[in-house]
């Protein structure tokens, strides 16, 4: 049966990593280009940098619940062996989708996060065009956000499975595995 605590648990921080992930896409810097006030270069004057700390919470959230369902599943690989079944097959098939779209997830908001912190220090004379003001492309945080959410539902789904599989009915039906010589003595 799987543990009510570790799915809410999951749930809680799963939620808080979407929440965060979508605010830092919302808050992502924006950039002006300025003229200093003697007109003789411009430079580009950057907004607060609040959606780097939101992608990195985002990040750390994930990875927590990420890391609670493997511990509580022993990562599938260690332990007793799974019962088969339907339970064990969509245990193994929801346990590698589970990886890819939190290795997704993890990796937009890790990249979000660094580009959105990376600042241009460029400045060009007056006369010249104005100084390219890099900032965050539109959607790298709301990708993250997306995996999250794909990342929430299967891994609370994996985990579900896994504990249907790990303990929901005995292997062969309770019956010995062996051949039974009983009779014969």
């Amino acid at each position: 049966m799987a543990s009510t605590v570790i799915l809410v648990v999951v749930l809680i921080f799963d939620v808080i990593a979407f929440g965060l992930a979508v605010a830092a896409e919302q808050r992502r810097s924006t950039a002006q280009v300025v003229t200093d006030s003697e007109d003789n270069y411009k430079y580009c004057v950057y907004d607060s940098d609040i959606s780097t700390g939101l992608g990195v919470g985002a990040l750390l959230f994930l990875f927590a619940s990420q890391a609670i369902i493997m511990v509580a599943s022993r990562c599938f690989c260690c332990g007793k062996a799974l019962n088969p079944g339907g339970s064990r097959a969509w245990a193994v098939i929801l346990f590698i989708t589970c990886w890819v779209t939190f290795l997704i997830a993890e990796i937009c908001l890790l990249a979000g996060s660094v580009r959105n912190a990376y600042h241009t220090k460029y400045r060009t004379i007056f006369s010249e065009d104005p100084p390219s003001c890099e900032t965050l492309r539109k959607g790298v945080f709301g990708a993250g956000a997306a995996f999250t959410f794909f990342t929430a539902i299967l891994s609370e789904l994996y985990y579900v499975c896994y504990s249907k599989a790990r303990g929901s009915f005995p292997a062969y039906g309770g019956r010995e595995t062996g051949v039974g010589m009983g009779t014969y003595s």
